[in-house]
């Protein structure tokens, strides 16, 4: 089956719960960092989210929790429609997205999106403390007015894609991954209103 194209299609065959959950804390709502596809959709990328958020921005995750195919949860990005999350990012200044990449390969994080001065500082601290980064491939340009990143008080925001291999990497080295979300969070103070 492919993805499901809304939130209402997806919670008309899968269970809260057991099939996916939803986590939301509400703190500063002028930034909002959300992993539309975390848990088992795109691994890693609810935990590099929750990094970033820290105990002061506002955090969203939907969540895959099932066993096996949980790419059928993957709302592409213009059309995430979760109510909870449209409530949290009409209420935010700057919406910034976490996606996982596939490459395995390879160590990059893909910074696209309508902020393009928040997303061009967010690669500068990136690269600053060794990650590499580079332009988005088209399709995950996050340049969609739609897209559930661009759709804060200011309609323009940041939609990171983080290979498979870096998210790899930061699972296992929780330091680097404290580096990795303290890059990006001196980039949203540094630009990001």
């Amino acid at each position: 089956m492919a993805s499901y194209r809304s939130f209402k299609e997806l919670a008309d065959y899968e269970v809260e719960g057991q099939d996916y959950r939803i986590r939301i804390d509400l703190r500063d709502p002028g930034v909002l960092i959300m992993a539309p596809h975390g848990g088992k959709i795109e691994p890693m990328t609810a935990e590099i989210s929750e990094a970033i958020a820290g105990m002061d921005y506002s955090f969203y995750c939907l969540e895959g929790l099932k066993a096996n195919g949980n790419s059928v949860l993957h709302i592409e990005s213009h059309l995430f429609d979760e109510p909870r999350a449209l409530q949290a990012v009409v209420k935010a200044d700057v919406v910034i997205t976490v996606h996982g990449q596939l490459d395995q390969k390879q160590e990059f994080v893909m910074t696209g999106g309508l902020h393009t001065r928040l997303g061009l500082e967010i690669e500068h601290q990136l690269e600053a403390d060794g990650f590499q980064t580079r332009p988005p491939k088209e399709g995950l340009m996050g340049t969609d007015p739609r897209n559930i990143c661009n759709r804060g008080k200011t309609r323009q925001g940041v939609q990171l894609e983080v290979s498979r291999k870096v998210r790899d990497s930061l699972k296992d080295d929780r330091n680097r991954l404290r580096v990795f979300a303290e890059a990006v969070r001196r980039a949203i103070w540094m630009k990001g209103r």
